[in-house]
Parts: structure tokens; sequence; C-alpha cells
């Protein structure tokens, strides 16, 4: 906030759809697109007599987010009906829970501009989601598609730590990093996986008073909710500069124009007119389950990330990078069994396997370079059968067609010329045939030794150990 008078004040509420093969309380299957309404059956259609039954693999992922999101695991808690009518939602009511969340609270740290943050999370709860309105413009009317009803949504709600825009775009990134890494959800924002709303308000510096909210919906990419964050604070602060009220509203987010629009003033919580869900038993957990769940999650990509830097002796940007999705993070580690050339490898996974994963838009999981084939190309570069550039030529080859590096080096002719004598006869005809270049090396140029260096690879076509070449020509000029 760039008025100094008032301090910005942003909590999140972040849905995260659980990866199940079935809905949270009936049978029907879980699933992206298809036919609207084929998805459905009378539980989560609402139907009268019908008796809803919690999946008890949605329990075991929640719990399991909730202890990787450093939460208290509550013993029991139970679900509640929250009610309010949309035609989206076939039972006027939605199934959640209310003042006894299965997790909460706890905390997760971000890393901001001036080092980690750690941020609250006050509670994270299970719920069931709605359906989606489909709008036909043209022909003037709404269908409804029932497919997502049901669905298994587990809502984490942070505290209102976030002081600036940027803070709620690392928050999104690290829950959602987190949320794939223990695989209790895949987070595809396009697909509507990973959904977050924004409370935002404004209050004046030093009060801890919070001042009147702003909810913001709408936002489906991680710059979304940063721009739709900073165009509501500024709408906030020019609104109290002038002493205008912030009305309590829920406002929607316009990607192309950058701008929030009121949609409806907010409901308060006694507008839902929660009660115990009557359908449903409470939960309770026994300990030694949740601590059997606990005992199987993966090393975190925090932790992992200081072991890589540890362990690695990796660069805290490298460590980020190799760190931020888990199947990265293991082929990495397996690639780095081999070498001990642990930043060159690095290097080779960030710039080059990355580079084309991205440009076949495919994955770490379907690469046809193997960890250890990347290793060993590692190595015929250290061992100066190839060099550096040759090595790229060769990565490609193996990219292209799986193959090993030496098979490639050995069909290709690839392998490095390191015979003095036979680099010392080109060497002798490059200075011949470039008088210039020699007499400004004389002269004091020192970037002409790089000229010359790059005439003797391009006789031999990369394959001269450019090293010895620059041996070579220093002495005899010297």
């Amino acid at each position: 906030m760039e008025n100094m008078n008032y301090e910005t004040v942003i909590g999140l509420e972040v849905h995260v759809q659980l990866k199940t093969r079935t809905k949270i309380f009936c049978g029907c299957p879980v699933g992206w697109g298809g036919e609207p309404n084929t998805r459905v059956c009378p539980v989560c259609l609402g139907l009268p007599g019908v008796l809803p039954v919690l999946n008890r693999k949605v329990l075991e992922l929640a719990v399991r987010a909730g202890l990787a999101l450093n939460c208290e695991v509550s013993g029991f808690s139970k679900f509640d009906r929250k009610n309010y009518f949309y035609p989206d939602l076939p039972k006027a009511y939605q199934i959640s829970q209310y003042d006894n969340p299965l997790s909460g609270p706890g905390w997760i740290d971000i890393q901001t501009e001036g080092g980690k943050k750690r941020i609250g999370i006050t509670r994270a709860h299970l719920e069931e989601d709605a359906g989606k309105l489909v709008h036909f413009e043209k022909e003037g009317y709404s269908g409804v598609d029932y497919n997502r009803t049901g669905i298994p949504l587990l809502e984490i709600v942070s505290d209102p730590d976030f002081r600036f825009p940027r803070e709620a775009y690392e928050y999104l990134k690290t829950i959602r990093t987190v949320m794939r890494y223990i695989e209790v959800s895949d987070c595809d924002m396009e697909k509507g996986s990973f959904r977050c709303d924004a409370n935002v308000s404004l209050r004046p510096t030093g009060e801890k008073e919070l001042g009147v909210k702003v909810e913001i919906k709408n936002m489906n990419s991680f710059k979304a909710v940063e721009r739709a964050l900073a165009y509501e604070v500024k709408r906030q602060g020019e609104l109290l500069a002038v002493g205008r009220p912030v009305v309590q509203e829920t406002r929607l987010y316009n990607a192309d124009l950058q701008k929030t629009f009121s949609m409806r003033s907010k409901e308060e919580t006694h507008d839902y007119r929660y009660f115990p869900d009557p359908d449903l038993v409470p939960v309770i957990l026994e300990k030694e389950w949740v601590e059997e769940i606990r005992s199987s999650l993966p090393e975190l990509p925090g932790p992992r990330s200081e072991r890589f830097r540890e362990q690695y002796g990796l660069p805290e940007y490298d460590a980020g990078v190799l760190t931020a999705e888990r199947p990265l993070a293991d082929y990495f580690e397996a690639a780095a069994a081999h070498t001990s050339n642990y930043k060159a490898l690095s290097n080779w996974v960030m710039v080059e396997l990355l580079g084309k994963l991205n440009d076949s838009d495919s994955t770490v999981e379907e690469s046809p370079i193997s960890p250890e084939q990347l290793a060993g190309l590692l190595s015929l570069i250290e061992k100066g059968a190839i060099s550096g550039k040759i090595g790229k030529q060769v990565f490609a080859e193996m990219f292209a067609g799986g193959k090993d590096p030496e098979v490639i080096v050995e069909e290709k002719g690839l392998l490095q010329i390191s015979d003095e004598g036979e680099l010392d006869k080109i060497v002798e005809q490059v200075i011949s045939e470039n008088p210039g270049s020699v007499a400004d090396f004389r002269g004091g140029k020192e970037k002409a030794i790089g000229f010359l260096v790059g005439q003797v690879m391009k006789i031999t076509q990369g394959k001269a150990n450019p090293g010895l070449v620059n041996q070579l020509l220093r002495r005899k000029l010297t």
C-alpha cells in the first residue's frame, strides 16, 4: 500500500479439489468435462430420502494435507449445513464444516523479498463443491451442470497475515507445491481444482482493529490474484483518502480490464444459518491412524530445498527451482547419485532438460533422457571426451532418440581431439592465416585469443579440446 497512513490486511481462502475417484458423499465418478449432468445421482442431487456417506479416501487426503500444513488435526470434527439458495446448489445448502473443522490452527513459511515469513492457517476443513452455471448469452438463457456437485474440497483459510499482494502470490505457489508434493491434488487452476478467494481491507497504520472487508472472486491464476489485490488496495485507498466509506461486499475480478466489480453485498456467517448435518455422524479419528499418515508424508519442498543447498552445495535459486516439483527433485537426486559435479548437473537440468521438456510440452516423468544417462553425459564432458558445445549436440540427440550418450558420441565420431601433435598443426595453420588477430593479441588485446580459439574449433567442427588449444596458442604467441 503506497499510502503510509493505511496498512493493507489480506486473508486468503484456498479451495483444493482432493484427488479421489468418487465424490465426497456418494459413488459418482469425479472427472473433468464430459456431457453435463451425466455424473450425478440422487445423493449428490439432494433428492428426498437419500443419505450421504463420507468417502474414507477424502478423509485420509484431508488429514494428510492438514499435517503437511503443520495443522493440529482434531480427534473430533463434524459436518454442518451451510444454507443458501443458488441455482448451482441443488439441495439449497452445502455440506461443510463450521465450528468443529478437521484441522487447524497451523502455519506455512513463504519466501518474500525480506526473507522467510510465517503465515498462519486458521483452519483446513472439508466441504462439497457446488455445480456450475453455463451461460448461453446469444440464446438468452443459462443452464446448470451438476457434474461438479459433491466433488470433495479442502478449504484452507489463512490468517490475515499478508500485507502485500506479492506475499499472497508466493503463498499460493507454496500451498500448490505442498499439495502436489503430498499427492492430494493436481491443483490445476484451469480445471478448477485449485481456486482462491481473497479478503482485503485497509486500516490506519498502527491500528489493531480490522477495516471493512471486501471479498474478491473469479481469479483464475496466481498473477490474477496479485493484480486483483493490487487494484483493490488502490481502490479502497482512494475511497478512504476522500473520506468515503468502503462497503462490505463481494466483488468479481475482470482479468481483461484488470479491475474488480461489485457482485453482491457480503453475507455474514449468521446469514448461512449453520447447523449440524443430521444425516452425517461426527468424525472421530484415532491418534494411531493420524500418526500413520504423518509417517507416510514425503520430505516437503521447504526442508528439501534447504537440504539441497547443504548436501549438494547449490545456490538458493537452484535449490528452489529443483524442488518446486517433486518429480523434478527426484530426477535430480537420481542423477546426483552418479556424479559429484552437482552444480553442472543443476545447470543441465534447469536449462537444457527443462527447456526441451517445455518445448515438447512434456513432464519430467516423460523425459526420454534418464537421470543415469544425463549423469553419463556429464561424465564424458568432465573427462574431456567431448566438449561442452558437443555435449549440447549429444543432448539433443539423446532427447530425440533416447540413446545413451556414449553410443551417440561413437556413432557420430564426436570424441574430442586432445592429441597435442594433431592440434599443433591446426594451431600453426590458424596463426599463419590470421596475422591481424595474432598482432592484436601480442599488442595486448586479450579478446583476440578467443577469436583464434574459435577458428581452431571451426576447423575441427567443435571437436578440439578448447583448454588445450588455448594453451598451445598462448605458448606459441608468447
